[in-house]
């Protein structure tokens, strides 16, 4: 079984420990090569399918929701008084 040998040297100089892993054959490599190939090709089709819009089109399409729905936002509107659950509803009697 030949392998490939490598030596992991600390900032000393000294060998750590030293690895030694069995190499692939030539088939197991090419079949791997074969399986990367055919979900790269499966990931640009997923990708080639998706429908794209122009960046100005989804721009106006963000400023168009944010303006119909900038009422029914707490961070713009403010929340009323009465409806606020960390507003203290009564003062502190003990000071």
């Amino acid at each position: 079984m030949t392998g490939v040998f490598f030596s992991l040297i600390s900032t000393a100089g000294k060998a750590l420990t030293d690895v030694t892993w069995p190499r692939m054959s030539s088939k197991a490599q090419s079949s791997n090569n074969l399986a990367h190939a055919r979900r790269t090709v499966q990931q640009l089709r997923i990708e080639a399918s998706i429908e794209r819009i122009k960046v100005s089109k989804a721009s106006a399409d963000l400023m168009n929701y944010c303006s119909e729905h900038a009422r029914n936002d707490p961070l713009l509107m403010g929340i009323p008084a009465s409806d606020n659950p960390f507003k203290d509803k009564k003062p502190c009697n003990i000071l």
